[in-house]
């Protein structure tokens, strides 16, 4: 069986860093990947990343952003530390080869992105995750002795040891169907959001909440689910993103009657608010009639040069030729809030590390420290996977160095590949995973997304109690061995249930507006009852356990959040 100190599940850029950070510390480390390593979903990340580099800008500057962009639910302990270490961080991707743009004095360059006091934006015009992926990837080339790559292997459980720590999991070779263990001192979970929850989402088809779902399963709490982001600019035709980096270049939104309107809803900011504010603007405009006859407003880009269009968006020009029949140099392209971001996750420490389940860490998108609390900063994600991914990687190789190596016994692996064979067994009469999948997208979409109130929250609650007895019979048509990604989607089905009635039960239980969880019949944030983290615990079968934790304060009292 393979067996390493540190075994990190996901190959992002929280777990590339993570591995990085690792093979540092001289641990022998295992990635775990359910695809090719540069096809994970970092490489959607446009925009750019945070820090406060220039001599002008502070640390405390960029930690105040932050804080007021998350509605005062993030942990400011975690906010410090992110931003504290943000201008190494960034400086050493420059150094080891990540081509950040340069301004016309060869000085790194930045760009405007929302809810920020400062252009803190460093950036590779509009592939910025994609080209940080590609060199991270490229430094672990180094480490071939130590580090070992498993490609297109999907993780199907964690293993816990009879102390309830947290020891390795089982994976399935997607390639043949070969069922293994993986043992391990310490497991990072770098496995990425949820976001194919939703439909349409800006996220990848592999977004479907597996380490959030893992960790659930085996007790790990999880913190902040009902903090879902919508990003205000995706493709009204199928979701697809566009950067806030074209706000961040001078594109304005208009309404179908050419009113640039967010000047109503944020005269300072405008288009460059925090996230949620923007969406809940353009959502309001199409709600009250003021979108265009296709659902959407106007992203009009043509008041940016030509020439810097298609240096620093090169990417998006192509998305809204090939996506919209849109040239977004000279005609304005339409767009509508859509699912984007998951501010919750799996709780953890600044460490990475998840208090209730030792031997187990994570960091990224399926993790909650809580840096991003009710809304997320954009340009924030980047900075979050790689802090704490090399956080997660130096404290997990720490605590390996005085441990045995465990190991699962093979009963484990027979439980895992006992529930895969019951999958392709199930007989023809329950409905498709397709069709609960769709279900799923289309219930949070419309009762989970910018506005929400009790009604559509308890519809919501109910049809995913309903999908998930139905998917326990959902049925597959592929009954191989080889690249059976069939029976992987009934499984990843499981998954996303779990996360949506998180999800779901969270924004019931906070009776408030904050951040990205706007109550219609709640339209007041409320601090005196609700400034405080949702905690959902695994309840068996039942409805998740619901507890609270206090958010953590240092320097920054609340106070109503203007843009």
């Amino acid at each position: 069986m393979p067996s390493h100190d540190v075994l990190i599940i996901g190959a992002g850029l929280a777990g590339q860093r993570a591995a990085l950070a690792a093979a540092d510390a001289r641990a022998t480390v295992a990635i775990l990947s359910k695809v090719h390593p540069v096809r994970s979903h970092s490489v959607a990340a446009a925009g750019g990343i945070n820090a406060a580099l220039k001599p002008e800008d502070t640390w405390e500057s960029h930690a105040f952003d932050t804080v007021k962009g998350s509605d005062y639910l993030g942990d400011q302990d975690a906010i410090e530390i992110m931003c504290r270490e943000a201008p190494d961080e960034l400086l050493h991707l420059e150094h080891i080869g990540v081509t950040f743009h340069r301004n016309d004095e060869g000085q790194l360059g930045t760009r405007a992105f929302g809810g920020a006091s400062a252009a803190r934006t460093y950036y590779v015009a509009d592939i910025t995750g994609q080209a940080i992926l590609h060199v991270l990837y490229e430094q672990l080339t180094k480490y071939h002795e130590t580090v070992d790559s498993y490609e297109e292997w999907f993780t199907t459980s964690l293993i816990q040891d009879d102390e309830g720590r947290c020891t390795g999991c089982v994976a399935r070779d997607i390639r043949t169907g070969e069922m293994e263990i993986f043992d391990a001192k310490a497991v990072i979970l770098a496995s990425g959001g949820a976001g194919q929850c939703f439909k349409p989402t800006t996220n990848a088809l592999i977004c479907t909440g597996d380490g959030i779902a893992q960790a659930y399963e085996i007790g790990a709490p999880l913190m902040d689910m009902e903090m879902i982001q919508y990003h205000p600019t995706t493709l009204v035709e199928n979701g697809f993103l566009i950067t806030e980096g074209a706000r961040g270049e001078g594109a304005h939104l208009l309404n179908k009657d050419g009113e640039r309107f967010m000047e109503k809803y944020a005269p300072n900011k405008m288009e460059l608010a925090s996230r949620d504010v923007v969406s809940r603007a353009e959502q309001t405009e199409i709600n009250e009639g003021r979108g265009f006859d296709n659902g959407g407003l106007a992203l009009d880009i043509t008041v940016v040069s030509r020439k810097r269009v298609l240096e620093a968006l090169r990417e998006i020009v192509n998305i809204g030729k090939d996506f919209a029949g849109t040239d977004i140099t000279r005609e304005p392209i339409m767009i509508r809030p859509g699912q984007h971001y998951i501010m919750g996750g799996v709780k953890t420490d600044v460490h990475g590390r998840v208090p209730s389940v030792p031997g187990l860490y994570a960091a990224g998108e399926v993790a909650c420290v809580s840096v991003h609390g009710g809304n997320r900063l954009g340009a924030n994600s980047l900075l979050d996977t790689l802090v704490f991914g090399r956080r997660s990687g130096q404290h997990a190789a720490e605590r390996a160095q005085a441990m045995r190596m465990p190991s699962a016994p093979i009963s484990r692996l027979r439980r895992d590949a006992d529930h895969i064979d019951s999958i392709m067994a199930r007989e023809r009469t329950g409905r498709r995973v397709s069709e609960i999948k769709d279900e799923l997208g289309t219930i949070m979409n419309r009762n989970v997304a910018v506005f929400r109130d009790a009604d559509g929250l308890a519809t919501a609650h109910e049809t995913v109690r309903r999908l998930k007895e139905e998917a326990r019979s959902a049925y597959i048509d592929d009954r191989g061995t080889v690249f059976n990604q069939d029976v992987l989607g009934a499984i990843e089905l499981g998954y996303m249930l779990d996360c949506a009635e998180a999800t779901v039960m969270a924004a019931i239980e906070r009776k408030e507006s904050r951040g990205a969880q706007f109550r219609t019949d709640f339209p007041e944030r409320n601090d005196d009852e609700w400034l405080k983290h949702i905690d959902l615990s695994r309840n068996g079968d039942e409805t998740p356990h619901v507890s609270y934790s206090p958010v953590t304060m240092t320097q920054w009292e609340p106070e109503e959040r203007k843009y």
